[in-house]
């Protein structure tokens, strides 16, 4: 799974501390997330859509493998 994290916090300038704050993880998990080491929750994917005022397919993509 993709997705345009990095992307969107360049638009808003904040840093992977800054939205890891806002939603309520850690850094790591904001970074592993943006390098797609981990894939998150509903929960969370929803929490990181809320945050950047859009919709999860608008951050998250899916690939062909997955």
């Amino acid at each position: 799974m993709k997705n345009s994290i990095k992307v969107q916090r360049a638009i808003k300038n904040i840093t992977q501390a800054d939205l890891a704050e806002a939603i309520g993880v850690s850094r790591q998990t904001i970074n592993t997330i943006e390098s797609a080491k981990y894939v998150p929750s509903t929960v969370l994917a929803l929490k990181i859509a809320a945050y950047f005022e859009c919709q999860v397919g608008d951050i998250f993509q899916l690939e062909e493998t997955d």
